[in-house]
């Protein structure tokens, strides 16, 4: 299929189709002005093809919703800012465990590469991935092209696509941390708790994230669970086992620190020679449009949510 006929297939579902046209639409901002509640409504039915039962939520989804809406704590803000969020860490368990900090601007121009290391990761403070260069050779790097990226980063609402609350008035700003590596040559492995009214019940763990990502969820006495998510959907199992990390009780005991008093809170770690390091808090992974398969965990995660 050509270009023209990719074309022209979409303008056809776009008349044709009410939820692709929400959906359309809502990502060239004409919607931002409507209500939060109204907004999520809309799009979880666009998405989900299924209506949002606010006002009963039983899915791990719907309940993620209803957080957006109801539970708006102002530290929430704090916590999901990759910036401020140092300081939230080091209180509650100790400034060892933060990625070593190289650097923070207000914009780009304000960068000297020449004084950053060979290796480092720049990132938006207030987003999840637009704008990040991961420089694992700084010669290599295309400064004009990483400055336009963190450029449209730090342009990008976050808060407006999902109407998660807790970005809205995260003061924007360019980090730079320490690259880290066990290494190996690989990927470092993501390990995701998630922490139900302070009690961490699972360990998503995403390996080779840059090239054939996989997903895969342990209990806390590190057991295989046999459902994959929660991200959209095409995501495999792991062909090779997966060991516990040394660090796990550790982090398992941070998580539940960091999660003390929160209906529901993603806790993510690394662990890079033998010792863990934070890597964010997450309330609403993947904004609560994303799948488990089989589904039936949507409802088991979701009982476990005490609105």
């Amino acid at each position: 299929m050509n270009r023209m006929q990719r074309y022209t297939e979409k303008l056809k579902k776009y008349c044709a189709d009410s939820s692709y046209r929400f959906v359309v639409n809502a990502a060239l901002g004409l919607y931002n002005s409507i209500p939060d509640r109204d907004y999520l409504e809309r799009k979880f039915e666009a998405l989900m093809g299924t209506p949002l039962h606010l006002d009963a939520p039983q899915t791990f989804n719907e309940k993620l919703q209803w957080l957006k809406l109801y539970d708006r704590k102002p530290e929430y803000t704090r916590m999901v800012d990759k910036y401020r969020v140092r300081e939230y860490i080091t209180q509650k368990i100790g400034a060892e465990y933060l990625i070593p900090l190289l650097g923070v601007w207000d914009s780009p121009d304000e960068i000297d590469f020449a004084v950053l290391p060979e290796q480092f990761v720049l990132k938006c403070n207030h987003n999840s991935g637009l704008g990040m260069c991961i420089c694992k050779d700084k010669s290599t790097l295309d400064l004009r092209k990483v400055r336009r990226e963190l450029r449209k980063g730090l342009r990008q609402d976050y808060y407006l696509p999902g109407r998660e609350w807790p970005y809205k008035d995260v003061p924007r700003k360019i980090i730079a941390e320490k690259y880290m590596s066990d290494g190996s040559g690989s990927d470092l492995r993501d390990y995701k708790f998630y922490c139900f009214n302070g009690e961490p019940r699972f360990c998503q763990v995403i390996s080779n994230r840059s090239t054939k990502e996989t997903i895969d969820f342990f209990d806390m006495d590190w057991n295989l669970q046999d459902f994959t998510g929660f991200a959209f959907p095409g995501f495999p199992h792991s062909e090779t086992e997966i060991m516990q990390p040394r660090t796990f009780c550790r982090m398992q005991q941070m998580a539940r620190i960091l999660s003390n008093s929160i209906p529901f809170v993603r806790i993510d770690f690394y662990e890079v020679n033998r010792k863990a390091y934070f890597g964010e808090i997450t309330f609403f992974p993947a904004s609560g449009f994303g799948e488990f398969s089989p589904d039936k965990w949507n409802y088991t995660l979701g009982n476990w949510i005490q609105l």
